[in-house]
């Protein structure tokens, strides 16, 4: 039944919501927030979860932002619901997805209109050049997602990460807010069609600053961001880390970080969705 819900809502509103940022972005309507290009994603996602069945509560809601605000969202992948949470709780962004989405027809349209970047993951020339076009939004004051692990898993348990996400916040010189998403695998695992109403949790990390750092430090910082959502899994849900993923070396001291270990993340949602 929540298959099929989904399913009409997604018929339903796709076409005309593609269609109304489309046009205009094609006429030129500029960005404010609140405006179109801010509500309409919500509100598709937020009509998607409700299809579902799906409550998302988030901890860490603080660090959510304005939405006007320089800084990546860097989360861990499993499920198409990951997307519809993030997009559904965050006021403003745009994500870096896989170009392939982009071709879809309508929804394609509709997901350049508000600021979605291609990356094209088998050349990597073109993955870098998006990085660079993602950077220039997100110096712009756009956040930006990014699912670092590249593509969605079988299991909670986090895989290594690309390091394309970290040339990009290095080369923003924003910060990266690590995100954990917990929940979406009973709800629409990959590889599965059926959807499950649950609970979804949202974490939102302490923010882990980028500036002073170089396109060397890119392994520290991947590594650094990675630990952190690492250690919510496996504290919060008993997730280990996946077998043969890397140690991270210690952090380089920049002029932004300290030497006090982050504060663990709340086990009591600030906000339900």
């Amino acid at each position: 039944m929540r298959t099929v819900l989904a399913a009409i809502v997604a018929l339903v509103l796709t076409p005309p919501f593609a269609a109304i940022v489309s046009l205009a972005a094609a006429l030129g309507v500029p960005e404010r927030p609140g405006g179109i290009y801010w509500w309409i994603p919500r509100a598709w996602t937020r009509a998607l979860l409700w299809a579902g069945g799906v409550t998302v509560r988030v901890h860490g809601a603080d660090r959510m932002g304005t939405g006007r605000d320089s800084r990546i969202f860097a989360s861990n992948h499993v499920s198409w619901y990951d997307v519809f949470v993030l997009a559904a709780t965050l006021p403003r962004y745009a994500f870096v997805a896989k170009a392939e989405l982009l071709r879809i027809p309508i929804f394609g349209a509709g997901a350049r209109a508000v600021g979605t970047v291609p990356i094209e993951r088998d050349n990597r020339k073109s993955a870098f050049a998006s990085y660079e076009a993602a950077a220039e939004q997100v110096r712009g004051g756009r956040p930006i997602i990014v699912f670092p692990e590249g593509t969605r898993g079988r299991a909670y348990a986090l895989r290594p990460f690309k390091k394309g996400p970290f040339v990009l916040a290095i080369a923003a010189q924003v910060p990266v807010i690590p995100v954990v998403v917990y929940g979406t695998m009973a709800i629409m695992p990959k590889g599965a069609w059926r959807i499950r109403p649950g609970v979804v949790d949202l974490h939102l990390l302490e923010p882990v600053p980028t500036a002073g750092l170089t396109y060397d430090d890119r392994d520290t910082l991947s590594g650094t961001v990675h630990a952190r959502m690492a250690e919510v899994l496996e504290r919060e849900y008993g997730v280990a880390p996946a077998a043969g993923t890397e140690v991270p070396p210690p952090p380089r001291a920049t002029p932004e970080s300290t030497a006090q270990a982050p504060p663990p993340a709340s086990t009591t949602p600030d906000v339900r969705v």
